[in-house]
């Protein structure tokens, strides 16, 4: 029994925890991402696209859910899921941050290489002088 609760707590406590940053780790789930990004679609339409079972699918869409990254519209017995893109601004600002310090070292380093290759014909230049060639 014991071991049940734990288990219940660690599991509602790894739900609580999700971000688009779990959402966007599984390819399944980057997949339906690019699919609803189109058009809302129903999940029977979204299972189809996947070699994987419908309740499989249907936990990814929790996911998806769980993280904000998709809205549930109910037309009818439809359920027809579009998508919520702005929370990808997070992860966009997270790779930006990397991307811009990437960027900065990477213009140092050819700046760096550069400086080495101008001093390096400097004085290639100055060796044929000297020898006078």
């Amino acid at each position: 029994m014991l071991s049940y609760i734990f288990a219940s707590k660690y599991l509602h406590n790894m739900e609580a925890r999700r971000d688009v940053f779990q959402a966007i780790a599984d390819p399944t789930r980057r997949a339906i991402i690019d699919l609803i990004s189109q058009h809302p679609i129903n999940a029977n339409t979204i299972a189809e696209q996947f070699d994987v079972s419908r309740q499989a699918i249907s936990l990814h869409l929790k996911i998806l859910s769980e993280c904000d990254l998709l809205n549930v519209q109910q037309n009818g017995r439809e359920r027809l899921y579009n998508a919520k893109l702005e929370k990808l601004n997070e992860v966009y600002e997270w790779v930006e941050q990397y991307r811009k310090l990437w960027t900065s070292r990477l213009s140092a380093l050819k700046d760096f290489v550069e400086q080495e290759e101008l001093q390096t014909k400097t004085i290639s230049k100055s060796k044929k002088v000297k020898n006078g060639k």
